[in-house]
């Protein structure tokens, strides 16, 4: 039986002139299966968004929204002390305005993902993952969340019937709760051994965590962000790895 696996990379994190990421996204799109598209308040401006839009429909590649703190400045990595139902309508417009850009390219939105900081936020705030799925649930119910698996947003989205799509994070370094270590900015990578790291957990559902320990993980898509230091090379072993290893890459 063939084994299937999601493959999943942050795209459009830019600014009008300003690019995050070396400008990778047109060589990365053709090896991922899903894309998380910044849709204006971490990064991305309208018309990058439509380019996204329109690349990731060229490769058959699923889009989802990508929304983040309002921090063009900090790139969506810094923490922004405010209310649950403030966060929840930043996400909500941000939905909104990635959503009528697709479906002006006659494109419908694939999954949900929050960004950087907000991610982080959502993983342990009870209240804002509560009311931020209380909020999908009635505008886009069908849309399933993208994230860590045993968090916050995982039990929300739970509770209020939305579908998780339970990710592994390829680029960042685990805790020995399982959950992924926040930096601010990453340190380049090893590609063989973000590789082999990759195909450990799709085979021995384990990962090793920052002290040694092997920390249990349960997923269904894998995700390596744009802006990492040699984000390319990554995609292209990890992609390769899994390959060769007989998975089939493709969208939930």
């Amino acid at each position: 039986m063939t084994m299937t696996i999601d493959l999943n990379a942050d795209m459009g994190e830019g600014f009008g002139a300003w690019r995050i990421g070396d400008g990778v996204d047109p060589h990365i799109l053709p090896l991922i299966s899903s894309a998380n598209v910044a849709a204006g308040f971490h990064a991305g401006d309208p018309t990058t968004m439509a380019d996204i839009l329109r690349q990731a429909a060229e490769h058959g590649v699923a889009v989802g929204v990508h929304p983040g703190y309002r921090d063009l400045v900090g790139f969506g990595r810094r923490h922004i002390h405010a209310s649950a139902e403030e966060l929840v309508n930043d996400a909500l417009y941000q939905l909104g305005a990635l959503r009528e850009l697709a479906a002006y390219e006659e494109m419908t939105l694939h999954h949900f993902k929050l960004h950087g900081a907000l991610f982080m936020h959502a993983a342990r705030d009870n209240e804002f993952a509560a009311a931020l799925c209380r909020a999908l649930k009635r505008v886009a119910p069908s849309l399933p969340i993208y994230c860590l698996a045993g968090t916050a947003i995982d039990r929300a989205a739970a509770k209020a019937g939305i579908s998780r799509v339970h990710e592994f994070y390829a680029d960042r370094d685990y805790d020995d709760e399982g959950c992924i270590v926040f930096v601010r900015k990453v340190k380049p990578l090893e590609p063989e051994t973000v590789a082999e790291k990759v195909l450990k957990a799709c085979r021995e559902g384990v990962v090793e965590a920052v002290s040694g320990k092997q920390v249990p993980v349960s997923f269904q898509s894998i995700c390596i962000h744009s802006d990492t230091p040699g984000a390319l090379s990554l995609v292209e072993s990890v992609r390769s790895a899994l390959d060769r290893a007989g998975f089939e890459v493709k969208a939930p």
